[in-house]
């Protein structure tokens, strides 16, 4: 049809497995016919946890993360958003670990009244579908600067949980129960560990059919092909069949706010595409489909200065850091970029030794120019709502989707950083 934009895939890069088997699945996928989100079927008031909300209400209730008669039970607030339209169940998770702060921030940010009174994006009275948002899930964890529970334990790593089990997997099994069992969609809002900083990513299940469609609804440029951990919220989810995805932005004790701004515009975006709120999503010029990764990693022990940070764009030939040691004066040694790329992830740890890893990097070669095209004045890529009002609209831009080849050293995006990622070496079960 004339006129008609279309999509443009520029390169198949992927490992071949990976695409025929995400490809398969696509294919054979066809989205469920749901009946009763037809707005034509009757739509009612809902309970959560007993409590009654009402069509075209908004309610904020507390769910306790252990069923306890003596001690805390750690009670966190669920807000709630009842639309006055049949529609799909979304929930958005902040704080999974207590000292990532992107989460609960965004979460914040999207409670606030620009967005919840008349009129705005998340007015419950002109909403359809239900959506939940959780600003802070790791409640103990956040309260005491923490990324585990109080027993030492990653919550992430502790799904589907049991009711009898550890402490943190009791908490496990209460949100899947109350949480993840009756959603259609599930988005976890993340930061990186300690140590290190994430440019603004989605990561998820590429061959998980309502997965795929979510990561690429989020509407921003990094998309990882991620199979979830063992344990994880994302892996538990994606087993009973519900779409769940993971954003990654910033690091671990502190805020970046472009980070944050990114993720309030990708979980709009979500709402949008899935006509849980009105007006069209909005989407970026073109897309990194990642399958794998590169590292760079420290020569030798010292102190590290790095010159770029997370999004930097850099040329093969980049020095991207410098070690160097008090107890040598004088003597530095470099770490330059092994080809063309984007850094994904840096470190903030100025204390290395040989074999630290100091930055992650996916390499982009042949579509350089592109990325090129769309930075700031420091070389770092401008993400998709990182500035505010959506820089890109869907309806009048064609987008470039690029795959880009590899696989993850280790496993899984993360496994290289430290012991704690080394978990996540155990992939999806055969």
């Amino acid at each position: 049809m004339a006129g008609k934009k279309r999509r443009v895939r520029v390169a198949h890069e992927l490992p071949k497995t990976r695409r025929l088997a995400i490809k398969k699945a696509l294919a054979e996928h066809e989205s469920e016919a749901r009946p009763e989100w037809d707005r034509t079927s009757d739509w009612e008031d809902i309970r959560f946890l007993r409590k009654r909300i009402k069509k075209g209400e908004m309610r904020t209730i507390d769910m306790p993360l252990l069923n306890v008669e003596m001690g805390d039970s750690w009670p966190i607030p669920v807000t709630i958003f009842h639309g006055v339209r049949p529609g799909p169940v979304v929930t958005i998770i902040g704080g999974t670990h207590g000292n990532e702060l992107t989460g609960p921030s965004a979460c914040t940010n999207l409670l606030s009244s620009i967005f919840t009174g008349p009129d705005g994006a998340l007015d419950p009275s002109t909403m359809a579908g239900t959506v939940r948002i959780v600003p802070v899930l790791n409640l103990p964890g956040y309260r005491s600067k923490s990324r585990y529970f109080p027993d030492g334990r990653d919550l992430n790593r502790a799904f589907p949980g049991h009711s009898k089990g550890s402490t943190t997997s009791r908490v496990a099994y209460m949100v899947k129960r109350n949480l993840i069992k009756d959603s259609d969609v599930i988005i976890d809002l993340h930061s990186a560990a300690t140590g290190r900083s994430n440019m603004p990513q989605i990561r998820g299940d590429l061959s998980h059919p309502e997965s795929n469609l979510i990561a690429k609804a989020f509407g921003i440029e990094v998309v990882l092909d991620s199979r979830p951990p063992k344990g994880s919220l994302r892996k538990t989810a994606n087993q009973m069949d519900i779409a769940a995805i993971t954003y990654e932005g910033g690091g671990a004790n502190w805020l970046d706010q472009a980070s944050v701004k990114v993720a309030v515009h990708g979980c709009l975006n979500v709402l949008r595409a899935l006509k849980v709120i009105p007006k069209n999503p909005s989407r970026p010029r073109f897309r990194l489909n990642a399958g794998g990764s590169s590292w760079l990693r420290a020569g030798e022990g010292g102190l590290l200065d790095m010159f770029v940070r997370p999004g930097s764009v850099v040329e093969k030939g980049d020095v991207v850091a410098t070690i160097s040691d008090p107890g040598s004066p004088g003597l530095s040694v470099d770490i330059v970029a092994p080809v063309d790329g984007l850094m994904i992830c840096t470190a903030t740890n100025p204390f290395v030794t040989a074999g630290t890893p100091v930055g992650h990097f996916l390499p982009v070669s042949k579509h350089i120019d592109l990325l090129r095209s769309q930075i700031d004045d420091r070389g770092v890529l401008i993400v998709n709502g990182s500035q505010g009002d959506a820089i890109w609209r869907d309806e009048s831009d064609e987008m470039v989707e690029i795959e880009l080849e590899g696989e993850w050293s280790g496993g899984s995006i993360d496994a290289e950083w430290n012991k704690v990622n080394e978990e996540e070496t155990e992939q999806e079960e055969s």
